[in-house]
């Protein structure tokens, strides 16, 4: 239970208004972090198209990049409503992640909304997965093929949300420009691309769910696990939800429902965009071989039953789903440090589930 003066001060701090830049100024305070955890970190990068998608390898000891022995891989992406938030914003969650799982986390930095809306930030998280799943990786100096976007009609469509991926583009004399600069394969850093479970807060949940979705209609890669932390998986947020956490925890609780719009409203790019399964993945109507998933939602949490009802659904289409309410959590709690009763409670579930 939350206590009455607690409430007072949640209530103060849950306004509904959002102003994109003092949100994001707001965010950046996290670089800040006096409580930020030194690791063993690599800064890599992806194609998507022609574009480069930044990435950041986190170990979880300092001889880990040395030793000799196959690693794990979380693929994570970050929160923050798809218009704020970073890599570098999320180092503290990320180095505690890799420490405490004993898994290499690789973290994207994905294109944030409004500047660029769906599906690009989609687009780049996809991108780096396929990477990973092809064992790539490239250091910031490499020099890589020059790349183009297919059109929608040349790229292989999935069932629903069809999206244009990115593809290798031969020179003009048929061979493929070479590289010039130095290579880092996964294989280099003792890692298992067969073990990879990708994982996701917030708006990051969100991405993390529609990429399985769109992993499974491509047939690129199959994702053997995913783990979506009080995930945004709906399209709305108003009274006409049929969720009652969006009215119960809709205001006072942080995240407010009308917050949920106004990011919602930031990262599409049309109305249409909003029955699209890979924007809303509770729109899904195919849930079949999906990814073995653990979701973990907030008790004070707008975004709480919907969570909840994906694994529902996910369970009923036949696949294995654990989930677990944290009671007395607030939604974004996991970025919270080690010590707080609530994160280690989560770690708890993420290593029974990883294990």
């Amino acid at each position: 239970m939350i206590s009455k003066p607690m409430r007072a001060i949640l209530h103060a701090l849950s306004y509904s208004d959002m102003e994109l830049e003092s949100s994001r100024k707001l965010a950046d305070l996290k670089k800040l972090d006096p409580m930020r955890i030194f690791c063993r970190k690599l800064d890599a990068e992806v194609y998507n198209g022609d574009y480069k998608v930044p990435i950041r390898l986190y170990f979880p000891s300092e001889k880990a990049m040395e030793e000799m022995e196959e690693r794990d891989i979380l693929l994570f992406f970050h929160g923050g409503g798809w218009v704020t938030e970073s890599v570098e914003n999320y180092d503290r969650v990320c180095a505690q992640m890799a420490s405490s799982t004993g898994h290499l986390v690789v973290s994207v930095e994905y294109r944030l909304a409004p500047e660029h809306r769906f599906p690009t930030g989609l687009q780049d998280c996809y991108a780096a997965a396929r990477a990973l799943y092809r064992g790539e990786l490239l250091l910031s100096e490499t020099k890589t093929p020059h790349r183009r976007q297919l059109p929608l009609s040349e790229a292989k469509a999935p069932h629903r949300g069809q999206l244009p991926l990115s593809e290798p583009e031969s020179s003009h004399s048929g061979e493929p420009q070479p590289d010039s600069r130095r290579e880092l394969r996964l294989s280099d850093l003792h890692v298992d691309t067969k073990r990879i479970t990708v994982v996701g807060d917030s708006a990051g949940g969100n991405l993390a769910a529609a990429l399985c979705l769109m992993a499974r209609d491509m047939g690129e890669f199959e994702v053997e696990r995913q783990i979506l932390i009080y995930p945004a998986l709906n399209n709305c947020y108003t009274e006409e939800s049929p969720f009652p956490s969006v009215q119960e925890n809709g205001d006072g609780y942080l995240l407010t429902a009308k917050k949920m719009q106004h990011y919602l409203d930031l990262y599409q790019s049309s109305p249409a965009d909003r029955l699209n399964p890979y924007f809303a993945p509770l729109l899904a109507e195919d849930l079949q071989n999906m990814p073995r998933t653990l979701i973990l939602t907030a008790e004070y949490d707008p975004l709480r039953d919907e969570g909840e009802a994906y694994g529902g659904r996910l369970r009923e289409a036949g696949n294995e789903v654990d989930v677990h309410r944290i009671p007395g959590a607030l939604h974004g709690f996991f970025a919270l440090g080690i010590k707080f009763l609530h994160v280690q409670e989560s770690f708890e579930y993420i290593n029974q589930f990883l294990a």
